[in-house]
């Protein structure tokens, strides 16, 4: 299947302000472009390309005074499967783990391991390990968080969404990666475009969408506790510790976020 995406976003900037963009796919997804993924500008600006610590294909920017428009838009192939259940995934002995993945056991800004350990081990430390383990850290953090996009909040942590029992898909993301590292799974947050394929229709505007990613069984395997059922149509971005690893752009300056257009639809030919 076919999937177009993109955005328009716009930042009004009171001086020259360097930014970080995080705007382009993840470089593993680029292979089935059908075609160019650029982010274009609506004044002349020069953006450089780099990879970040997290393999994340980013941009700088220095946006000058006024109102700056950062656009894009492009196909995609999709294999149109949904995601795939690793029911039989084992859970790795933290001796046995790579290197590379240990990052994701530890806390950070927003997954604070150290607030929500005693409670995960009291709620999941009779589950069996891998996958089983990791449905039920799903499923609660499904039934435990109700999705209100009136009560976004960029501060809120794994323990504030926990208390607070509201949030969006962000909020749903941070619990379970928490509720995932302290029980010994490592876990990592995505972000990315997820359109309404295969599902109704979302009456509400179209948005980037948070999920995460579970290392079980010697690989990563994507799950998502806001909608806890597999999608179709996953278009990753950016993936991190948290949502501050992955953030849209991230300015050094005053820039307000003044237009927020964001599409993903499947191409019906």
């Amino acid at each position: 299947m076919k999937i177009r995406a993109g955005f328009n976003l716009g930042y009004q900037c009171t001086q020259p302000t360097p930014m970080l963009l995080a705007l382009n796919i993840h470089p593993s997804r680029r292979a089935g472009l059908l075609s160019d993924q650029v982010l274009t500008f609506d004044r002349p600006i020069e953006a450089w390309s780099y990879l970040d610590g997290f393999g994340n294909a980013c941009s700088r920017i220095l946006a000058p005074p006024g109102l700056t428009t950062i656009s894009t838009q492009f196909d995609i192939y999709d294999d149109g499967q949904p995601d795939v259940i690793p029911e039989h995934a084992v859970q790795h002995a933290i001796k046995d783990l790579p290197d590379e993945v240990l990052v994701y056991l530890l806390g950070s800004r927003y997954c604070d391991t150290d607030r929500l350990a005693d409670l995960a081990w009291e709620m999941f430390g009779a589950t069996p390990m891998g996958w089983p383990r990791v449905k039920a850290i799903l499923d609660f953090t499904h039934e435990h968080i109700t999705f209100d996009y009136s009560r976004a909040d960029s501060t809120r942590s794994a323990y504030g969404g926990y208390v607070d029992r509201i949030g969006v898909c962000r909020d749903f993301a941070h619990l379970a990666i928490t509720l995932c590292r302290c029980m010994n799974i490592p876990a990592r947050y995505c972000t990315g475009y997820l359109g309404d394929i295969g599902v109704p229709k979302d009456p509400n505007p179209m948005d980037f969408s948070a999920w995460f990613q579970v290392y079980l069984g010697g690989c990563w395997h994507t799950v998502d506790a806001r909608h806890n059922t597999p999608r179709i149509g996953r278009i990753l971005m950016a993936t991190g510790r948290d949502a501050i690893d992955v953030a849209l752009t991230t300015n050094f300056g005053p820039a307000e976020l003044v237009r927020f257009e964001v599409i993903t639809e499947e191409i019906i030919d």
